[in-house]
């Protein structure tokens, strides 16, 4: 109410006064027990094979995020997105759940290299894509991490040992869905704040590349990019999403997407 009654006043003695920007309203969600497409379904990008992480919506569409390495042209170990190919805006992706194949809108790595980025934290670290649902099947989504329930909000940062938690899809663990979701700790912050190193039982493997992760409050921490072999064998390099979605929303068309928060409450319980 304060808010409100500031901008009120603020119009009545201004000259000329702009509105306040009103948040797109969310979209009615499917139902999290049996709606088809959800965080940690399967994405495939002209055979590359990941893991979805969260959903995104704005005034027209909905949308399902991926690492932008999903769609590279190159080596896995070509990790840095300022030099790495990757597949044109546009390319088709195919998402489990969903009748029609979804359109690739934004790749973090063809964007930072059409801007000439020069950061090499941002070069190293910032692996985000997104994919626009096909109409068709924007009314079978829901936003809630499988078993883990949330997001609850944008960004959060992690100390040493702080918990977070994760749900990876990767067809190399044989359809046994017990061990989708994972949980584990922080190993700190990297890179300015761009990365956080993860160690988590069982750790990401190929397949999981891109999908979500949950702070210990249930958070939107970021998005699984990397699989380490040192300082610990295992860890992983999530991507922060907070400095993802900053820097598309500035460098994109696509400033008025909003992360959508679960419909299910955050809930970390014990694994299966």
């Amino acid at each position: 109410m304060h808010r409100r009654s500031l901008a009120v006043l603020v119009c009545a003695f201004a000259i000329a006064c702009i509105a306040p920007a009103v948040a797109n309203a969310a979209p009615t969600w499917a139902p999290a027990s049996n709606a088809p497409i959800h965080p940690g379904v399967m994405t495939f990008t002209e055979g590359a094979q990941c893991t979805a992480n969260f959903v995104f919506y704005d005034a027209s569409n909905v949308y399902i995020g991926q690492a932008a390495h999903c769609s590279g042209t190159g080596t896995a170990t070509e990790t840095d997105g300022c030099d790495s190919g990757s597949l044109p805006i546009g390319t088709p992706v195919e998402v489990d759940g969903a009748s029609q194949p979804g359109t690739l809108v934004y790749n973090s790595w063809l964007t930072m290299q059409g801007k000439g980025e020069a950061g090499p934290d941002t070069c190293a670290y910032n692996d985000f894509a997104l994919i626009k649902l096909n109409a068709a099947d924007a009314g079978k989504v829901n936003p809630s991490i499988p078993h883990w329930g949330g997001p609850n909000k944008v960004g959060a940062t992690t100390a040493l040992r702080d918990k977070v938690y994760s749900y990876g899809n990767s067809s190399l663990r044989q359809g046994i869905s017990q061990l989708s979701p994972k949980e584990g700790y922080s190993l700190g912050d990297e890179g300015g704040g761009w990365t956080h190193t993860v160690y988590t039982l069982t750790p990401g493997i190929p397949g999981d590349s891109g999908s979500a992760f949950l702070s210990k409050d249930g958070a939107a921490l970021g998005t699984l990019s990397t699989v380490a072999i040192a300082p610990i064998t295992g860890s992983n390099g999530v991507g922060d999403l907070a400095k993802e979605l900053a820097y598309m929303k500035a460098n994109s068309s696509l400033s008025s997407v909003e992360l959508a928060l679960g419909t299910e409450p955050f809930a970390p319980g014990s694994l299966p």
